[in-house]
């Protein structure tokens, strides 16, 4: 891992590794030495009351919003929109891997795809079954060239390098997580997504007509871009997945944060073990320390942040990549061929 770039500067190319993802292969080893981590696996029966709850509480704040000038809706947006929608786009990730009923029928497959579009009304923005159709891949295919879209551009490498460069990328993080995947890999229209459309343009206009008018919906998307920007549950971004130590490419953050983001934290253990509800993800590092330990992990989101912007050889290029598709110059080796 780690070809090209090297240096103390900021790096010039991806971490291009030549072997599979390790997650797989942990994942044989844990549970050949702890069997009764599969006890863990299924739907966790709490996640579509905490989904109502919060979706309940975004559309009363959204209502109290529209009486607060702008001065003060911004900040409450950013503050606790932002974690509350936050909060709802950990739910939408819960539900894309069928956590919150069993995917065993086609009724609890429905049944996860209309709660993920309910956990998706207070962001203001439809995304719960685009996200899912790509985040099943970033799991299967993680680092793959093209098609593991959680992975940024080529030229978001060598553009976003310096400390206000980096700054500007976190900030832009909701603009590159939407519009990405429809630039490197695009894929056609699925009938839940337009379903996702409809429903939440639908709930938009009811806010616009009846809950609170423009300063109603502003709350609620406001919290949604301005939540997944610089904020502290936004850390996850990059904290996830961000190689910080060569030869590591999925990092876990073990903090107070975890309480309100259904453990995704846990990322290791995540990647490990995907159909293991957050809820009980601390579970499976109880059970095998002896694999998660030794590893690196944050324990503050703050130095997560502190770390990207003022580390410079850390940009948007510390990633692993692998198998690059025919012809990607960027890639080691591909440049020659091509000449």
């Amino acid at each position: 891992m780690g070809r090209g770039g090297q240096g103390d500067g900021p790096r010039n190319a991806f971490h291009w590794d030549n072997g599979p993802e390790p997650h797989a292969e942990r994942k044989a080893k844990i549970l050949k030495a702890h069997p009764e981590i599969r006890d863990l696996m299924g739907p966790c029966p709490y996640t579509k009351y905490q989904v109502a709850f919060v979706v309940s509480l975004q559309i009363a704040l959204a209502y109290g919003a529209s009486f607060l000038p702008w001065k003060f809706l911004v900040p409450v947006a950013y503050l606790v929109g932002g974690a509350a929608n936050c909060n709802l786009q950990l739910g939408m990730h819960e539900i894309s891997h069928n956590l919150a009923f069993k995917g065993t029928t086609q009724l609890g497959m429905a049944s996860n795809r209309l709660l993920s579009l309910v956990a998706n009304l207070p962001l203001g923005i439809p995304a719960a079954i685009s996200f899912r159709k790509y985040h099943l891949e970033h799991h299967r295919y993680q680092g793959h060239d093209v098609v593991d879209v959680d992975v940024p551009c080529e030229w978001e490498g060598w553009f976003f390098t310096s400390p206000p460069k980096k700054f500007l990328w976190c900030l832009l993080q909701p603009a590159f997580y939407a519009l990405r995947p429809l630039f490197t890999n695009p894929k056609p229209m699925l009938a839940w997504e337009a379903a996702n459309i409809v429903t939440q343009v639908a709930f938009d206009l009811c806010v616009w007509r009846w809950l609170g008018g423009v300063k109603a919906l502003s709350y609620l998307v406001l919290g949604t871009l301005l939540g997944m920007g610089f904020h502290p549950t936004a850390y996850h971004f990059i904290s996830e997945h961000c190689v910080f130590e060569e030869g590591y490419e999925t990092y876990s953050y073990y903090g107070p944060l975890n309480a309100i983001m259904y453990n995704v934290g846990y990322h290791n253990e995540h990647h490990d073990f995907p159909s293991v509800p957050g809820s009980r993800l601390y579970l499976v590092k109880k059970a095998a320390p002896e694999f998660y330990d030794n590893i690196p992990y944050h324990t503050s989101w703050f130095k997560v942040y502190y770390d990207y912007l003022t580390r410079p050889e850390i940009t948007p290029y510390s990633r692993v990549k692998r198998f690059p598709v025919p012809g990607n110059k960027a890639a080691p080796g591909e440049a020659k061929k091509t000449k």
